[in-house]
């Protein structure tokens, strides 16, 4: 018996463009649900100010990530904006088997190699009512330069057309409405607000379409 077959935890993973929220989403939903458990990343990306080292993520320089990664410690890593990320499977595979539901927080490329190892994983998407409102959250952050934002912003149209590979996708347009139907997800309740297949295609291709404030 392999330890796959011991674990009773859920596994999710929740994934969104830079600016749609998903970050405050799943803060608010770990300070309501103590029962689920976020998987801290390693990263090499700088420590920013507020951050705390194996609460936010633990911050290795790139030739410890690399050996790691060589180790196949990463249950999945990715290279975002030059920065390193990877996500610990001995940590996720620890927490399923004492029977926690862990939640990664990690982008499309991360969510597609995690289903690939973990088929029964839940996968979530999170988008923006707008590319504007997209543009105007990651201006009122007030963490990254004009430069970053303009590239968050590009990358964001790649990010956003993988909506389809993700087993549920939420639109974060009313925050308390977004919080609604993510805790629905999770609890396995199926009456929440999630939009149709149809018109979630619909809003994508808007998203896609329109070229205002990206370009």
């Amino acid at each position: 018996m392999n330890s796959k077959s011991k674990r009773s935890g859920r596994l999710f993973v929740i994934s969104a463009p830079s600016g749609a929220g998903k970050t405050s989403l799943v803060n608010a939903l770990l300070r309501a649900d103590r029962s689920l458990i976020a998987s801290i990343s390693h990263t090499t990306r700088p420590k920013r100010e507020g951050e705390k080292e194996g609460e936010h993520y633990y911050f290795c320089d790139r030739a410890n990530f690399v050996a790691m990664q060589s180790k196949s410690a990463f249950l999945e890593h990715a290279c975002v904006f030059g920065h390193l990320y990877g996500t610990s499977a001995e940590s996720v595979d620890a927490h399923l088997s004492k029977g926690l539901d862990v939640v990664l927080e990690i982008d499309w490329q991360g969510a597609r190699k995690v289903r690939e190892k973990e088929p029964s994983v839940t996968s979530i998407f999170v988008l923006p009512p707008s590319r504007s409102a997209l543009v105007e959250r990651l201006l009122a952050r007030g963490k990254d330069s004009s430069e970053e934002i303009q590239r968050r912003t590009n990358l964001a149209v790649d990010e956003i057309s993988h909506f389809d590979e993700f087993d549920y996708v939420l639109v974060n347009d009313d925050f308390d409405e977004a919080l609604v139907e993510l805790t629905n997800i999770i609890s396995s309740v199926r009456n929440g607000k999630l939009l149709p297949k149809s018109q979630v295609a619909d809003l994508v291709a808007r998203l896609l379409s329109d070229k205002s404030r990206f370009e």
